[in-house]
């Protein structure tokens, strides 16, 4: 399994992805799930992928061949709006679908596949997308300003208590790291690096990019200082006055 998040914030956008895609006891596979196509000065996307490996591996590749070729059909750079932008990932990801779905799922393998795909084009704001398998999407809003892919669960409270627009961009990145710590404590399927992207809006270049391993000196921080503050918070609730 995996786990992918993006936030968007007035200041801007936040996307965060492990690199886990298999797991167990002898067994761990591990690919990277980010990827970034940018002019700077002129537009900025990043994309989280997760499901099936072939079916995003190939979304990615035709992205990456055709970025630039103005004569192609599905070139990210032709786009006037973010929008459009998101129309040509998803009509990527349907034409994929269309060619490989039957044959994956005849040899009884789920072809399922999604995106997270945020970023800017200039002349148009910052946007969040959430893209599906049939090539369909959503764009987050002001009252839902974060995508969620993967093992979704363990993550999401911290993200609903913290996310608002008006949270800083630094917040909203710590944010998305204690949702990983929370899931990758109760998830083995979950694992680092973790791939971490921030943009600024209106800057369109990337602002900070890292691959945070296990060891990291701040995430084991943050992890420690987390667990630490959780229990503080348990023990300040007053007991039930229950009759035992």
């Amino acid at each position: 399994m995996t786990y992918c998040v993006g936030i968007k914030v007035n200041e801007g956008l936040v996307l965060a992805s492990d690199s886990r895609t298999n797991a167990g006891v002898d067994l761990v596979s591990i690919f990277r799930k980010m990827f970034v196509f940018d002019r700077p000065g002129d537009r900025m996307f990043a994309l989280l992928t997760i499901g099936n490996l072939s079916v995003t591996q190939s979304v990615v590749s035709i992205l990456s061949r055709q970025f630039g070729d103005t004569g192609a059909g599905h070139d990210l750079m032709t786009a006037g709006t973010m929008f459009d932008a998101a129309c040509i990932v998803g009509n990527v990801m349907r034409e994929v679908q269309d060619r490989d779905g039957p044959a994956i799922r005849t040899a009884g393998v789920d072809s399922s596949a999604s995106v997270i795909f945020a970023g800017q084009v200039r002349g148009d704001g910052a946007r969040l997308y959430q893209i599906y398998t049939p090539g369909n999407f959503v764009e987050a809003t002001p009252e839902t300003p974060y995508f969620q892919n993967g093992e979704v669960k363990y993550g999401k409270p911290v993200l609903d208590r913290v996310i608002r627009p008006e949270t800083s961009l630094i917040d909203a990145a710590k944010c998305a790291l204690v949702s990983f710590d929370s899931t990758m404590r109760s998830n083995m399927s979950v694992g680092p690096p973790i791939d971490v992207l921030l943009y600024r809006t209106d800057t369109f270049e990337i602002g900070h990019r890292a691959s945070l391993e296990a060891d990291d000196p701040y995430f084991s921080a943050l992890s420690a200082k987390w667990s630490e503050s959780l229990n503080r918070a348990f023990l300040s609730v007053e007991d039930p006055d229950w009759p035992i």
